[in-house]
């Protein structure tokens, strides 16, 4: 079992930042990939972005050069610096992790933070 607990949500003005935080109860080590999904409201959750093994990286187009995921190991911890917000960034976001067992990948998720971009 892996639980995720997020943070840093909150209402920004377009232009404005944001970080977000995943805290996971178990080394990031032992887990394949961490990521960060959206679901606006009367939408399908969408992946934003993902850090695997090895710190690779992937993000959705809409967020490319704006968001930047990260982790600290030391922490357990994922990050997602969002700059230049904008209105349609405004979703719940929510933390993925996929953790290999034997009998297979396992996903787990974290209850969101919501994000509101207005002014």
């Amino acid at each position: 079992q892996v639980q995720l607990v997020e943070s840093g949500g909150g209402l920004v003005q377009p232009g404005g930042s944001l970080r977000l935080s995943c805290a996971a109860s178990t080394s990031i080590f032992s887990i394949y990939a961490m990521g960060w999904y959206r679901q606006a409201p009367g939408k399908q959750r969408e992946l934003v972005a993902v850090i695997s093994s090895g710190s690779v990286t992937r993000y959705a187009d809409s967020v490319k050069g704006r968001f930047t995921i990260s982790s600290d190991n030391a922490k357990n911890t994922v990050y997602l610096q969002m700059n230049s917000l904008k209105p349609e960034d405004t979703a719940v976001y929510y933390c993925k992790a996929e953790k290999d067992y034997p009998t297979g990948r396992y996903d787990y998720w974290g209850q969101g933070t919501q994000v509101t971009v207005s002014s």
